[in-house]
């Protein structure tokens, strides 16, 4: 193995392990909290969590190999986004009374790691199209943080639900955005190979 490869193994691992903890933490607060946003994050950072391990099995394969895991990764986060605008449909017509100073902080700790995990995988600088997928997801996930932040003041300041739909939706919305560039970066990677 390079190592380029080690190294990248090295950073994919510890980026998966702070994926589970965030599914984890994220699952259990968003249950607690009753918010869809939360559980939106939980379902994408398991998501993320099986991307991260495929990218890590890519390593050191061949393109093909790299190319099919690209491709689930990016089908994954497709189904994901499909599956939360469910859920948020559901709590919608059955109602939901999120917390929002808990979906603040928990939302707050989960950006603080997504950025860190961002970091790590940047600094690999890498275009491996599993490594530019796993960047996607990252960042996906942070800027989701964020809307998570925000969702939660309007629910606090408000006194209403809506604004922790809204955020679930546009999880799901930045969610179909990643799984649709990931797919086209593993189409445009193939027609590089010509």
């Amino acid at each position: 193995m390079t190592a380029g490869g080690v190294q990248q193994k090295r950073i994919l691992r510890q980026v998966l392990l702070w994926n589970l903890g965030l599914f984890v933490g994220l699952g259990v607060a968003g249950w607690i909290a009753d918010s869809s946003a939360l559980l939106a994050n939980a379902v994408d950072n398991a998501s993320d969590a099986a991307v991260y391990l495929l990218s890590y099995l890519a390593i050191d394969r061949r393109p093909a190999w790299k190319r099919g895991a690209a491709t689930v990764s990016g089908a994954m986060l497709l189904l994901f986004a499909v599956a939360v605008v469910v859920d948020v449909v559901r709590r919608w017509i059955s109602g939901a009374e999120p917390l929002g100073p808990a979906m603040m902080l928990i939302a707050l700790a989960a950006a603080a790691i997504n950025l860190w995990c961002l970091v790590l995988l940047r600094r690999l600088r890498s275009d491996d199209v599993n490594m530019k997928a796993a960047e996607t997801f990252s960042f996906n996930d942070f800027i989701s943080n964020g809307g998570v932040i925000v969702a939660g003041a309007l629910v606090l300041w408000l006194g209403t639900p809506w604004p922790d739909l809204v955020a679930g939706a546009l999880i799901a919305l930045i969610a179909f955005k990643g799984g649709i560039e990931i797919l086209t970066s593993v189409k445009n990677s193939k027609t590089g190979d010509g």
